[in-house]
């Protein structure tokens, strides 16, 4: 008799929210996307309301899965969230947000608290327990920011938690972030002891403000009665750990094995690569990995999906007129365009630092910049540009990647742009590396789904997931020639952010 036990995997995004349904066999039963937006109050800020996105999200998604998917609630056998990471979120004594979340990698308001604990503590100590360097992606950083400008509500402060963690609360009561993602909590977390380090923690908070850690696929705790009547998924049911949204769609692209390297095509792209052992690089992100014994290697860009939509609404009004008309999507459009003209945008380079940069150049005070601009430029030209910017981008992280002996092995596309038809091909020309693109590109959602397996018992290894879960459509192979014109402008890519970056440093002091 078939198993007919369904599992639901939900993530909320920078843009938007999805979740599935999924058989314990891999098939999707019923997925369900809700777009939403993140709020930039001032620049280089960017935040998002937990209760209003998050949770609304979450409840919303759960319950339209049930509806569509026509089936007894009971046959959900486990849940498992995924969400934007690291963010940092403040709870009152009753666990109710004092504030908007301050977001990851693309909120860079810590400058100056980054560079106060990186003296106070010293780089080589922090980046020797705790794998990082302090960046925009450091949840402490924020922590100290918050504390320092928003003292009355730091005052009334009872929790400090991410995104993932604070769902897991409202599902089942409890406080828990993952060993993957409380690495970016930087400088709190001890990697090698897999425990929040008191002394460095209590420099900005107390220690009990901190969520207690574990295993991403391991059970959190199970559904409460307020919660079940929330989101209709039975009282009861299993509930895990959960995850990040980058880690999330590693599992749903199937790039678990050593080597293998996710490339997350969203709001920003996102690397994660499978090692055999903790490989730390001072300029990228190592982590533990969803259980015990591998690890993770990461790297992020803070803008390339948010750049390229900048791009639509802001310079693409045509493309956008032209998709309305035409009931078609505006970026398809744009791509169509773009890829009529040559590789290298007639020696057009896009700097794609619209709003910093994270990995491997970890300037908060980065700048975007169109560099070799003349009047025979078109606006195809400059949105392959801005293409190329990001490709360029990507090479810079895998060659980064490669100084500690983390060359990938394969790389696997995942996400909505994954799906885009020049974009994909563009970044294999500059890299030079061909990519798998599997059938499902629901993204995180779909992982979570198998993480939710596992928290349930019902999967030990990643054996399903590959046999099963994750299939090929196909392989996107770099074009030789183009990859010889990039060759050449690469470079230009690389010093051209050298020889400004004190130019940019210079106009985020004026500005």
């Amino acid at each position: 008799m078939q198993d007919d036990r369904l599992l639901l995997g939900i993530d909320i995004g920078t843009s938007s929210s999805k979740g599935v349904l999924a058989a314990l066999d891999g098939r999707i039963i019923a997925e369900h996307t809700v777009p939403h937006d993140f709020d930039m109050p001032q620049p280089g800020w960017a935040e998002q309301d937990a209760d209003a996105v998050w949770w609304h999200d979450f409840c919303l998604i759960s319950r339209a899965l049930l509806q569509k998917a026509d089936i007894a609630p009971a046959r959900i056998a486990g849940v498992a969230p995924s969400a934007i990471a690291p963010t940092m979120l403040p709870l009152d004594q009753n666990f109710r947000p004092l504030r908007p979340a301050i977001l990851y990698g693309i909120d860079a308001r810590a400058g100056s608290e980054i560079a106060d604990l990186t003296e106070q503590l010293g780089e080589d100590a922090i980046f020797q327990r705790t794998g990082h360097t302090l960046s925009a992606q450091s949840v402490g950083p924020k922590a100290l920011w918050y504390r320092r400008h928003q003292p009355a509500l730091f005052d009334r402060t009872r929790k400090i938690v991410t995104a993932a963690t604070y769902l897991v609360f409202r599902l089942t009561d409890r406080f828990v972030v993952d060993n993957y993602v409380a690495p970016y909590f930087t400088p709190f977390f001890d990697v090698g002891r897999l425990a929040w380090h008191r002394d460095w923690v209590e420099r900005v908070c107390p220690l009990e403000w901190l969520p207690e850690t574990a295993w991403s696929n391991e059970q959190a705790g199970a559904i409460t009665a307020k919660a079940a009547a929330e989101t209709g998924i039975p009282a009861g049911t299993p509930v895990a750990v959960g995850t990040a949204d980058a880690l999330a769609e590693a599992v749903a692209a199937g790039a678990v094995s050593n080597g293998d390297l996710m490339v997350m095509y969203g709001t920003t792209l996102f690397l994660i690569q499978s090692t055999a052992r903790f490989r730390p690089h001072r300029d990228l992100w190592a982590s533990a990995h969803l259980q015990p014994g591998p690890a993770i290697l990461a790297a992020g860009m803070s803008t390339s999906g948010a750049l390229l939509r900048w791009f639509r609404d802001q310079l693409g009004a045509d493309e956008r007129a032209a998709a309305e008309a035409a009931g078609a999507n505006a970026f398809t459009i744009l791509a169509q365009r773009a890829a009529e003209t040559a590789p290298g945008a007639d020696g057009l380079i896009t700097l794609p630092y619209f709003s910093g940069e994270r990995s491997p150049i970890n300037d908060v005070h980065a700048k975007g910049l169109f560099f070799g601009l003349t009047l025979s430029h078109s606006r195809a030209q400059l949105y392959r540009s801005c293409l190329e910017g990001i490709a360029y981008g990507l090479r810079h992280n895998i060659e980064t990647m490669a100084e500690i002996d983390a060359q990938p092995r394969r790389l696997i596309a995942i996400g909505g742009g994954a799906q885009d038809p020049l974009w994909p091909q563009i970044c294999s020309d500059v890299a030079g590396l061909p990519q798998d693109i599997p059938q499902q590109t629901i993204g995180a959602a779909y992982g979570d789904a198998y993480i939710a397996g596992m928290a349930a018992g019902l999967f030990s290894d990643w054996r399903d997931l590959q046999d099963n879960w994750v299939k090929i459509d196909r392989r996107v192979q770099p074009n030789h020639d183009a990859k010889a014109i990039y060759e050449r402008l690469y470079p230009v890519y690389r010093d051209l952010y050298r020889d400004n970056r004190q130019h940019m440093r210079r106009l985020s002091r004026l500005t």
